[in-house]
């Protein structure tokens, strides 16, 4: 596969990318045109597997279990008068601070051997986490839990009590109101969240490394196929896995900005 750049290929790449910050103060609607061509100079000459196993399942049952697991805890947070909800709330936004190796570290003692994850799942005879695709998952879930817990509490927050107690007046239950009202009324923060809760899985690196490994078409992902590039000088391939990574991450941003309900109806 070839991985050499030349100017010429470049010089499109370049033109598009103001014409793409300008249009996205003036109508982010006209960005969606560009998006083929911008994919294409971002996604071209790329080795590795963007449809393996490793970067789209992982993403994908992490946002899945991030979504079941961060609603009630974002619903509990919104809605709570407890005195441990600021204890609960630095809990779930500790790995936004905490660095990934630490976090990926004490995740590898608990699930060790000699942890104790580690030896319940042994004796469920399930063997050990780590250095397995539910290890990594487990992880993950893990790691991007603020990305998804606070855009979705911010978003119950911001419904007030008013619907709620309009739905209670109309017997509504404490479910059906949860289900028929909150959840609708907060569907941009379930988007934000998806959305971001994706991409930040999609590039993780340090908490891969600790936990995951390097096994190919099991736990191995972008960032960490970056990194043995680098490692083996082969900048070319890194470049353009790099550069893909940053045009990813432009157009999730780019999408969350433009279809996020929220955002349209501002001024």
């Amino acid at each position: 596969m070839r991985n050499e750049i030349t100017w010429f290929e470049l010089i499109p790449f370049l033109y598009l990318t103001p014409i793409l910050l300008i249009s996205l103060e003036i109508q982010p609607r006209y960005l969606l045109p560009m998006l083929p061509l911008y994919l294409y100079y971002a996604l071209r000459g790329l080795e590795f597997d963007w449809t393996s196993p490793a970067l789209l399942k992982l993403a994908t049952v992490v946002t899945l279990l991030l979504l079941v697991i961060g609603t009630p805890i974002a619903w509990w947070l919104a809605r709570t008068r407890s005195a441990f909800k600021g204890t609960i709330g630095a809990v779930v936004a500790l790995p936004l601070v905490l660095p990934p190796t630490v976090l990926g570290f004490y995740l590898l003692v608990v699930m060790g051997p000699n942890g104790p994850v580690g030896q319940l799942t042994q004796s469920l005879g399930l063997g050990l986490l780590p250095f397995t695709f539910p290890g990594l998952v487990v992880a993950s879930v893990f790691y991007s839990l603020p990305f998804v817990v606070q855009p979705i509490q911010n978003a119950f927050e911001a419904i007030g009590e008013r619907p709620l107690e309009v739905a209670a007046t109309l017997r509504a239950s404490p479910w059906d109101a949860f289900w028929s009202v909150a959840v609708p009324l907060a569907r941009p923060g379930f988007l934000s969240g998806a959305i971001l809760g994706f991409a930040h899985t999609v590039g993780e690196f340090g908490i891969v490394l600790m936990i995951g490994g390097n096994i190919p078409d099991k736990t191995r992902v972008v960032s960490v196929q970056i990194y043995d590039h680098v490692e083996a000088l082969e900048y070319a391939q890194a470049h353009w896995l790099a550069g893909g990574m940053v045009l990813f991450s432009f157009v999730v941003l780019m999408a969350l900005y433009t279809f996020n309900p929220a955002r349209r109806k501002s001024p």
